[in-house]
């Protein structure tokens, strides 16, 4: 499902324009990346949990010659599931 479908079916649903959807979900979704951006944790009920973590810089390897590699502490988003999405995907 891609951003339009949402907005299609949203708008489908409650008689409003494609347009306003697409503003709204946009904003929604501009909100909770800016929001991360700073470090914060976005938290929608019945749905999950996105947060910032950091991730420690560690040594890799490269595949192909088996030379390491030095990869650096990174930022990285996570997700976790609500309660009720877990029930309802199993």
């Amino acid at each position: 499902m891609t951003k339009k479908d949402i907005v299609m079916k949203v708008s489908n649903e409650t008689n409003l324009t494609q347009i306003d959807v697409k503003k709204v979900v946009q904003k929604a979704l501009d909100a909770v990346v800016e929001s991360l951006e700073k470090g914060e944790t976005v938290e929608l009920r019945n749905f999950g949990v996105f947060k910032v973590k950091n991730r420690r810089g560690r040594i890799g390897r490269n595949p192909r010659t088996g030379e390491e590699v030095k990869v650096p502490e990174k930022r990285v988003v996570v997700f976790k599931p609500g309660l009720i999405l877990k029930q309802r995907v199993r």
